[in-house]
């Protein structure tokens, strides 16, 4: 599964002014419904109940926050660059500025854990974070994000 096959270039926002993981979560949130028609009190509930199972920030400034839930047909994700780190309760308690949210079908089993590996590994290459973190240009993140095989992590 390419990232392609996830997100879309309207799906890419940057810079996002975040204060607060919540207010971080409720923006994914409002994006997920104006850019996939996902009803955002749905989305905000889903991904304030996966936080709470623990959190998805999962280190080195990353947050991989996500959710399954009825009305999503096909796994679908949002990409946040933001402007300024916020603290997300991440594993290595680094705060966060790079996100990428996954939204799945209530059924989706190997599809999600399979899009969710995807992410982990593109994410997980310092490489690419680099590049990520050198631009707030939403089209030039979407290019990096989707720019072929990911390569072994640095």
């Amino acid at each position: 599964m390419e990232l392609s096959e996830i997100i879309s270039t309207d799906a890419v926002r940057a810079p996002v002014k975040a204060t607060s993981k919540k207010r971080l979560l409720q923006d994914l949130a409002d994006m997920g419904e104006q850019v996939y028609g996902l009803p955002s009190a749905l989305v905000y509930k889903s991904l304030m109940d996966r936080e709470a199972l623990g959190p998805t920030g999962v280190g080195r400034g990353v947050a991989i926050p996500h959710a399954r839930f009825a009305g999503v047909e096909r796994m679908v994700g949002l990409f946040m660059r933001l402007e300024k780190p916020v603290d997300f309760d991440s594993i290595d308690r680094q705060p966060v500025d790079l996100v990428f949210a996954l939204f799945a079908p209530e059924n989706a089993g190997a599809e999600h854990l399979k899009a969710l590996a995807r992410v982990s590994r593109t994410l997980k290459n310092e490489a690419i974070c680099a590049k990520l973190r050198s631009t707030f240009d939403p089209s030039a993140i979407y290019a990096i994000l989707t720019e072929g095989k990911t390569e072994k992590a640095a």
